[in-house]
């Protein structure tokens, strides 16, 4: 992913709510699970890590995520990482309706 892919990725993130928080619990096989459904049905998502009580920084924490869910980190910033996986299905062009 380019600087400019990933810069325009971060600006779409802006206005995404975070759809989960990674908290004392660390990653769960249920994140994980939900993380993958998230990106399938947005390609694009946000999740919060409780800085305070999560055993693992955010750093760590998003790049496990990426390889259990084959996204990529687009951006972690402060506890907030914003994650990407293409999906081809999102893009196909539906037939006009007639």
């Amino acid at each position: 992913m380019t600087s400019k892919e990933r810069a325009g990725l971060r600006a779409r993130a802006n206005s995404l709510e975070a759809l989960f928080q990674v908290g004392k619990g660390g990653i769960s096989d249920a994140l994980v699970k939900q993380t993958d459904d998230a990106l399938t049905a947005r390609e694009l998502i946000k999740i919060k890590v409780l800085r305070d009580t999560c055993p693992e920084s955010a750093g760590k924490v998003a790049e496990e995520l990426a390889n259990r869910t084959g996204s990529q980190v687009v951006a972690v910033i402060g506890g907030v990482m914003i994650f990407y996986r293409y999906n081809p299905k999102l893009h196909e062009k539906k037939p006009a309706k007639r």
